[in-house]
């Protein structure tokens, strides 16, 4: 199983260098040079997404024009209205 590899840099002989160390192993504290103090270094990820779907704005569709509520007739439908005022018929066996 592949390992995340961490850099690290002296503050005393500055000293770089890389380990490779499981998430659950605690960071280091000493330069193996010098023994003095060292810090992870953090730098940019490797990884970049190209192309469409790694953003949130890509799923949205186009903006369709607003139409005011007084053009727009109310529609009723009989059939809808006459359903849900009926009881449903007794099943027979």
């Amino acid at each position: 199983m592949p390992m995340p590899t961490y850099e690290y840099a002296c503050s005393q002989c500055g000293h770089e260098f890389e380990v490779f160390q499981s998430f659950s192993d605690a960071a280091l504290t000493q330069c193996p040079e010098c023994e003095g103090a060292i810090q992870k270094v953090y730098s940019n990820v490797g990884v970049v997404f190209k192309g469409s779907g790694f953003y949130k704005t890509d799923s949205r569709s186009a903006k369709k024009p607003a139409t005011p509520a007084s053009t727009t007739p109310a529609v009723t439908t009989p059939a809808a209205a006459s359903t849900s005022s009926t009881s449903p018929a007794p099943k027979s066996d």
